[in-house]
């Protein structure tokens, strides 16, 4: 779980509402060196992406790291699949889940840890309806209400 002394370099603000999040996991990342390079200047996108199997593994598709200029001619492609590192047992029960239960691995967020390793934190999703979304909007407009009426009260 990403803890507020990591440094973020993208996250899916996005999925939280499109999305019932109901478990989060830390992941690897298989990254070129250009791609870290570009991830430490803080770009890279992961809007439209998701995880998914092939070949029996766990990749992350659809994840924008623009390439990197002063790579040159070893640059990376921008939007290729990069293997996510995760234990076995892990990776076998989350490729279950999403094979059983109609379950969506979303990208939350991606930054650095404390030792200086790109990270990515994956959610266990299931998807909103229009209706769970007003209901969700709602409920987090009142709790806004509420905060300000009790710092007017005091």
């Amino acid at each position: 779980m990403a803890r507020s002394t990591d440094k973020y370099v993208a996250q899916n603000r996005r999925a939280r509402h499109d999305y019932f999040i109901t478990d989060t996991l830390e992941a690897g990342i298989m990254l070129a060196g250009s791609e870290v390079k570009t991830l430490r200047q803080g770009q890279a996108s992961i809007a439209e992406s998701y995880a998914g199997e092939r070949e029996g593994e766990l990749y992350l598709f659809n994840a924008l790291i623009p390439t990197y200029a002063a790579a040159n001619r070893f640059n990376h492609e921008e939007k290729r699949a990069r293997k996510l590192l995760v234990h076995r047992r892990e990776r076998d029960k989350l490729l279950g889940a999403i094979k059983r239960e109609g379950i969506t691995l979303v990208p939350l967020s991606i930054y650095f840890n404390q030792r200086g390793i790109a990270k990515i934190e994956l959610g266990l999703a299931k998807g909103k309806r229009k209706a769970d979304k007003r209901a969700t909007e709602k409920d987090r407009d009142w709790q806004r209400q509420r905060a300000r009426v009790m710092r007017r009260e005091e």
